[in-house]
Parts: structure tokens; C-alpha cells; sequence
């Protein structure tokens, strides 16, 4: 009866040591199962975490080095002009150049800003300065250009010394080219501006002296060639002049151009030194596009002297 109950007792022991041997099995199986799979998602996780750099570097190098230049294509004579004189010396370059249609220059501007295009050649300073400062962009100037000057112009008048008392004038609404209109007023003796008034924010309420009496207007710049009879003088910027048709030859009086207003090759700040951007920068310092200039300006342009 002992033997039996001790035989039991043995069983039973045995039992849970075969039990506990199985289970401690089971817990090592899971545990180098758990490690076998972390090693696995850590490595997969590196490798991707290579590639990702790797496809971030590729991706700088193809910015930086890259034979396609997109620009952005707005209606006026600096785009024509791109096209005509720099694009040729691109292509001769082996750059490919392809441009992309904009209604106006702010949406050419979140064209660039979204990263749609890379370049574009319609704005100054003054201009790019403020979409910055809306936009949150990162926009720089990396060379300025031909730049066509505002000017004075009459179908009444042939002179500006014969401004009448109470003259009505019309002037761009614009806040840049509002400001570059009065200057170019007050350099032909028409007012007087306040003498601390910063020049690239003047307004009809820096004028302290209007000996004429002038009668201001001031409405969009692209309505007022339209409205040249209405006015006995009017103020237009030079895009304004160039898609209108008028003849700048013409021009009873044109600005003297501040740095502010100079026209320039406008990119993102990560691409100021991409060898895309200072092919175009070359091409309007080259011998190619002096000559071209030489050739073909009847007066419309203004030309900087670093590219004289």
C-alpha cells in the first residue's frame, strides 16, 4: 500500500518537472522568437532609414545639378526677354528650359514658392521682400536685370512743363509702384515729398508741396492706359507700357530706377547655388546677351551696369 501511494507521489512529481521542462521551453521559444523578430524590425528599420538618406541626397544632387530648368511664365517683357536672349544660351549649355503659363505675378510667385517652377524673372526687390513677408517664402534675388522704367505720359501734353493748375494724374494703386510714381514726380518738380520718408513706402500723404494744384488718381496700373484720355497726365510702370503698346519713346519723363525697383532672377533659398541657377546667372553676364541687348534695345530697357 506504501509502494503504491509512493509510486503516485512519483508520477505526480514527475509530472510537473516534465510540465515545468515543457513550459520553460515554450517561454525560451517565445523569448528568442520576440528577440529574432525585434533584430528583424530593428535591421529593417536602419535599412530603410538608409535609404531614406540616400533618397534625400539623390534628391539634393538632382536639385543642385539637374539639366531641366522650369520658369515661371507671366505676360510682359521680361519674360520675352528670358526667352528670347537667355534661353538660347541655356540650351546651348545642354539645358533643357521649359516654361509654365501664370496668369499674373503673385500666382507665378506660389508657383515658385509650392516648388512648381524654379525661376522666375518678373519682380523686384521690393516686391519679393513683401511676398516673403505674406507668404512665409524664402525667395532671393540672385541677379538683377533689364529693367523697363516707369514713365510719364500724355495725350494732351507734349511737355511736362505744361502741367496745368489742377491737373488730374493718375497713378498706379499699388503700394511698390504707387511709391516709385511720386519720386519720379518729385524729380520732375511736380510736388514735394516729406525729406524723411522712406522711398520705397511713399504715399499721397508724403506729398508736402503740390504747386500745381495736381488732382491725384490712383487705380489699378493696368486700366490706366485705357483711361489716357480721361487724364491730362498719367504714370505707368514699364510692363504696364510694354503690354499696352505704347511707345516708351514717348515718355515725357521716366524714373530714375532705386535698387528697390531693379527687376531680378528670383529662386528659393536652397537653390541660390544650385549650378541650374548660376548658369542663368552667367547667361546674363555672358557676351552672347550684351550683344543681344546692344542690338535690340530701342529704348525700352534700362540696363544695370554689372551688365553693361
Amino acid at each position: 500500500m506504501r509502494h503504491k501511494r509512493a509510486d503516485a507521489r512519483g508520477e505526480k512529481i514527475m509530472r510537473k518537472v516534465i510540465a515545468g521542462i515543457l513550459m520553460g521551453a515554450a517561454v525560451l521559444s517565445l523569448a528568442a522568437c520576440g528577440k529574432s523578430e525585434t533584430a528583424q524590425t530593428t535591421a529593417a528599420q536602419a535599412a530603410e532609414s538608409k535609404d531614406t538618406q540616400a533618397d534625400s541626397k539623390a534628391a539634393a544632387a538632382d536639385t543642385a545639378d539637374k539639366k531641366e530648368i522650369v520658369y515661371g511664365k507671366s505676360q510682359g517683357p521680361y519674360t520675352e526677354l528670358f526667352e528670347a536672349a537667355i534661353v538660347p544660351i541655356l540650351e546651348k549649355e545642354g539645358y533643357t528650359v521649359k516654361g509654365v503659363d501664370f496668369s499674373e505675378l503673385q500666382t507665378a510667385d506660389i508657383g515658385l514658392n509650392d516648388g512648381d517652377v524654379d525661376v522666375n524673372v518678373e519682380q523686384h526687390t521690393a516686391y519679393m521682400e513683401n511676398f516673403n513677408k505674406n507668404y512665409n517664402a524664402d525667395f532671393v534675388a540672385i541677379c538683377p536685370i533689364p529693367t523697363v522704367p516707369a514713365g510719364v505720359y500724355s495725350a494732351k501734353y507734349k511737355s511736362v512743363d505744361e502741367i496745368p493748375d489742377g491737373a488730374k494724374v493718375a497713378v498706379p494703386n499699388d503700394a511698390a509702384n504707387t511709391a516709385r510714381c511720386y519720386l519720379m514726380l518729385q524729380k520732375i518738380g511736380w510736388i514735394k515729398l516729406a525729406d524723411d520718408v522712406d522711398p520705397s513706402a511713399v504715399t499721397q500723404d508724403d506729398i508736402v508741396e503740390n504747386p500745381h494744384n495736381i488732382e491725384f488718381t490712383e487705380m489699378k496700373s493696368l486700366t490706366i492706359p485705357a483711361a489716357i484720355q480721361d487724364f491730362d497726365y498719367v504714370a505707368i510702370t514699364g510692363s504696364v507700357v510694354y503690354n499696352a503698346g505704347i511707345d516708351p519713346s514717348t515718355a515725357l519723363a521716366t524714373e530714375d530706377i532705386q535698387d528697390h525697383l531693379v527687376l531680378q532672377v528670383v529662386v528659393k533659398e536652397k537653390n541660390k547655388d544650385a549650378e541650374w541657377a548660376k548658369a542663368i546667372v552667367d547667361a546674363y553676364h555672358s557676351d552672347e546677351f550684351k550683344q543681344y541687348m546692344e542690338e535690340n534695345n530701342d529704348g525700352l530697357w534700362w540696363i544695370p551696369d554689372e551688365l553693361k
